[in-house]
Order: C-alpha cells, then sequence, then structure tokens
C-alpha cells in the first residue's frame, strides 16, 4: 500500500519541523513550503494527498492558498490551523474548502485523527474524480457524488446533452437528485450564462399554475393587481426546469406544449403572445409511460418532453457509493455546523451500506445532518443511529392482496393488464432499451417487440 504523502506549509520553520517530525513517526511522507505560493508549486511536484497549512503566511496567505489549490486540485484535502483566528476567518476556511480547521496550539493526537479521516475522504473522493469520465468543467458536477457504472454513465450523459438544446426529460425515485442533474446541465451547456429558473409543479395549485408559468396581464383575474411575467419568460435565454410534470393537469399541458413547439406564449388576459427562448427539462419520480398508456398524460406532449430520457438509479442500486457520500456529507455539515464528527465506525458503515435508502441520496444527507448536529465530535457509533436505521433494512411493504369479488372477474383481462404493467416496469428500468428490458424478463428481443407491437405500449423515443 502506498504511504501517504502530506504537504506542511507554514512560514515558521519550528512549527513546521515539529509538526512533520510527528507526522514522519506516525509514517506518513512528509513535505515542507514556507509558504503557500512555494506550496503550490510543491504539491505538482510531490502529487500530495494532503496539505496541512498555517493562515498567516507571506506572499500567498493560507485562505488564498486554499482557494488556489481547490480551483486546480480539488481533490487535495487541506487542513487549516492559526493561533488568531476568529469566527469569520473560520467561515471564509471552511467556505473555500478546507476540510478542517484546528485552532493553534493543538493537540497532537487530535492532528492525527484528523490527518486520519481527512485521508480517507481524500480516497474516496481522489477514486471518484479519476473516474468520472473527463468534462469541461469537473467542478460543475462534484455535487452529484458517485462511482458506481450507472453514475459515470450518467455523468457522460450529462455532458453528451449539455451541448445540444434538446427538452430532457429526467425520470427517477424521489431524492435521487434530479434538480441537480437539471443544474449541471444548465451549467455546461452554452446557456450557463442565463438563468437556471426551477418550478416544482405539485407545489403550485391548479388555478395559479398557469400564471407562474407563463405570466399575466394586470386585471387577468382577481387579485392581478399588477403585470407579472412567468417562469418561462425569467428564463428566456437560460434553462426552465420543471419538476413533477407528472401533477400537471390536461388543459395546462395543452399549453405548455404549444411553447416547447412554437416558442410562444400567451400570459393570462393578453391579447397577444411573446417570443421566448428557453431550454426546457423536466422531471418527475412516476411512470409517465404508464400516464400515457392510462391517458393520464398527453402523448404528444410526453414525446415532446422525453427528445433525450435521463433515468437516475436510486441508492439502493448503487450501494457501493454509500461510503462515499456518507463522507462527502460528514464533511459538508461539519464545515456548515461547526462541528468536528471524526466519522463512521465499521459497524454504522456496514449497517448503512445494506440499508435500503427509501428516501435516496435525501433520506442520507438528512440522516447525516441530524447525526452531525447532535453528536457534535468524536466518531459515529451504533449508538448514534436512530431506531428505524439500526436493524439494517426497513421492513419491506406487504404486496397487496388479490381478492375474487363475490360477482367474479375477468381473468383474461387481469392477466393482460398485469402482463402490460410488467413490460413497462422492464423498459422503465432499461432505460427504455429493448434488450434489456427483454432480459429482464427472460423473454426473446423478437418476442418483446411482437408485444409490443401488439399491445400498443411502445412509448417515444424508446431506442431499440
Amino acid at each position: 500500500m502506498e504511504t501517504p504523502r502530506i504537504l506542511i506549509a507554514d512560514d515558521d520553520k519550528k512549527t513546521r519541523d515539529f509538526v512533520a517530525a510527528f507526522l514522519s513517526y506516525k509514517g506518513y511522507l512528509v513535505f515542507q513550503a514556507f509558504d503557500g505560493q512555494d506550496a503550490l508549486q510543491k504539491i505538482e511536484l510531490h502529487d500530495v494527498q494532503m496539505v496541512v497549512t498555517d493562515i498567516m503566511m507571506p506572499r500567498v496567505n493560507g485562505l488564498e492558498f486554499i482557494r488556489q489549490l481547490k480551483s486546480v486540485r480539488p481533490e487535495i484535502v487541506t487542513i487549516a490551523y492559526s493561533a488568531f483566528a476568529n469566527f469569520e476567518m473560520t467561515a471564509n476556511l471552511l467556505k473555500a474548502g478546507a476540510f478542517f480547521y484546528m485552532e493553534k496550539p493543538f493537540n497532537l493526537e487530535e492532528l492525527q485523527i484528523v490527518v486520519q479521516r481527512g485521508l480517507e475522504h481524500q480516497a474516496l473522493q481522489r477514486k471518484s474524480f479519476r473516474s468520472r469520465p473527463c468534462i469541461k468543467n469537473r467542478a460543475l458536477l462534484e455535487n452529484i457524488i458517485g462511482e458506481h457504472e450507472k453514475m459515470l454513465s450518467l455523468f457522460e450523459m450529462v455532458e453528451k446533452v449539455a451541448s445540444s438544446d434538446s427538452t430532457v426529460l429526467i425520470q427517477g425515485e424521489s431524492g435521487t437528485g434530479k434538480e441537480l442533474v437539471a443544474h449541471a446541465i444548465h451549467d455546461l451547456s452554452n446557456r450557463a450564462t442565463g438563468n437556471f429558473v426551477a418550478l416544482n409543479c405539485a407545489a403550485i395549485p391548479d388555478e395559479l399554475l398557469e400564471s407562474e408559468l407563463f405570466g399575466h396581464v394586470k386585471g387577468a383575474f382577481t387579485g392581478a393587481v399588477a403585470t407579472r411575467i412567468g417562469r418561462f419568460e425569467m428564463a428566456d435565454k437560460g434553462t426552465l426546469f420543471l419538476d413533477e410534470i407528472g401533477d400537471m393537469k390536461a388543459n395546462l399541458q395543452v399549453k405548455l406544449l404549444r411553447v416547447l413547439q412554437n416558442g410562444e406564449l400567451e400570459p393570462v388576459g393578453a391579447a397577444k403572445s411573446k417570443k421566448v427562448d428557453v431550454r426546457t427539462i423536466a422531471a418527475t419520480n412516476q411512470n409517465l409511460d404508464q400516464m400515457v398508456v392510462s391517458k393520464a398524460f398527453r402523448e404528444d406532449l410526453y414525446y415532446r418532453l422525453s427528445v433525450i430520457p435521463i433515468m437516475l438509479p436510486p441508492l439502493r442500486e448503487r450501494s457501493s457509493d454509500i461510503a462515499l457520500l456518507l463522507n462527502s456529507f460528514l464533511a459538508k455539515f461539519n464545515k456548515s455546523k461547526q462541528r468536528q464528527v471524526q466519522g463512521f465506525d465499521k459497524q454504522v458503515l456496514e449497517i448503512l451500506s445494506n440499508y435500503e435508502w427509501p428516501g435516496n441520496v435525501r433520506e442520507l444527507e438528512n440522516l447525516v445532518e441530524c447525526l452531525v448536529i447532535l453528536k457534535g465530535s468524536g466518531l459515529l457509533t451504533i449508538q448514534d443511529l436512530p431506531d428505524k436505521y439500526r436493524g439494517g433494512r426497513p421492513a419491506a411493504p406487504r404486496s397487496e392482496q388479490i381478492v375474487l369479488p363475490d360477482s367474479g372477474f375477468c381473468l383474461n383481462s387481469a392477466v393482460e393488464e398485469f402482463e402490460n404493467r410488467l413490460i413497462l416496469q422492464a423498459l422503465q428500468k432499461s432505460g427504455g432499451n429493448k434488450k434489456e428490458a427483454a432480459e429482464l424478463l427472460n423473454l426473446k428481443r423478437t418476442t418483446l417487440i411482437e408485444k409490443l407491437k401488439k399491445k400498443r405500449l411502445v412509448p417515444g423515443s424508446t431506442p431499440v
């Protein structure tokens, strides 16, 4: 196993030698720099994994050094220390990207614990950065964490679709990060200088959603005391993200389709339409394929939205990313909540890695925030976990019982409906790929295609 390489940056040679001697004694390969500018040069020369730096240094001080380092080598972990820090300085250090801040003089055993946790975090981050595909600016995807093959495919997809203006439909369970993906597409696109405007269609009452989308003129309805632009106009020359698109009512679906087709909208109560230049990204946790079949969602709007479909995997399908996410959120909340939680013991990591995470990444993030606030410092153990996580996996929901009514029912129709639902679920899980869907159903690809044609279940934009 390769010996971790650490750089000590401090203009005080006595302190620098003292810290370097201690870390060398603990088995690390240690290099020294006398200020931030010297450190930036030696980092590339020695390919270090961690920097331990003083704040008060000549030429390039510690805060500016961390900012510059994070812009070019974001995977390197930095630990900052000072004898003169105040709350504002500490906040600025953590905001700049420092992994941890220590007051000087510090306890050497505490330094050893922080260094060990920092290197564990760095190893996960560095592996993730190296696994990720090359993108225009990898910092724009730093909020989407993962090294599982499904996530690497997602990163590649985001980069490819960002350069186009085509509409994107992001599907996935609640908490999988649909808005993060939409924002990444916008940030990597040529519309990045324009606005990214988000709207949750399920959070706005039906009678107000049209005005939110398209705006209204003064006097258009009771309470319209002034003309107001809608989200489409706010996003002109930028990107509009429509979350929970499956909850939109049929009458608004027609009007949304017109804007997507013609680039024209009509504010409520206006006598004429307006032109807008907006890229639309929609998202839903519902099965739009099934909604189209049941006539709950317009087929023509579905085709227009799903020009480029993206399916986000639930966290249970990429459990290898859980440790990476836990460490990332731990570092995040240690900084933002001013805590010093050192990490998770092996038993906690095993339990959380085996948990099903019905709330996906959002649930995991909320749990880590809670644990960091309540624990404050030290190592998280099984006693710190809420009761529902200690069992490893939540109880699986019971299957619906099928009860034969007294009047009887049509067996053939029930079997047909059940088969249709399984086919649509297989297509959803495979991202629309018929070959993979056929494998999930243990069918030949040609047999599945014949069934789709016969049942008229072929969704739009589904790759063969």
